[in-house]
């Protein structure tokens, strides 16, 4: 289902509660708003259409990926990068890392972890900060 875009900072700047198997509908609409949007976003959370959960969907080098309960385990070579969201008016400066590497879970909840560089590591970044309440 095509969601609306929440831009209420107070409900954005929340820690997101840990996903779980019945999350699984919220995944698909997430996916589905983020299509929507594609022509001026490339990844998403899903604070950002409503649902307080720490589930993030993102442009994965041309094809869309869903990461439930996403963490960052390690980080390398930091740099000052400006970013704009569909929830926020403008864009900001914030800081970022060339290279993450990422814990997460799959659709089925298996664990899975690898590293991320360059534009994809700057979104799941970006969408992360989105499950810990951090607004650019």
């Amino acid at each position: 289902m095509l969601c609306e875009i929440c831009k209420d900072e107070g409900f954005l700047a929340q820690r997101a509660e840990p996903a779980t198997l019945e999350d699984l509908q919220t995944a698909a609409d997430l996916l589905e708003t983020l299509e929507y949007h594609k022509d001026r976003c490339v990844g998403m959370a899903a604070n950002m259409i409503g649902v307080n959960k720490r589930m993030i969907a993102f442009d994965n080098e041309g094809a869309y990926m869903v990461m439930f309960n996403p963490e960052i385990i390690k980080k390398s070579e930091p740099y000052e990068a400006e970013e704009g969201c569909l929830s926020l008016n403008g864009t900001r400066k914030t800081k970022r890392w060339k290279s993450i590497k990422v814990r997460w879970q799959n659709e089925q909840f298996q664990e899975r972890r690898k590293t991320f560089t360059g534009w994809t590591a700057q979104i799941i970044q970006h969408e992360i900060d989105h499950c810990e309440g951090i607004l650019i």
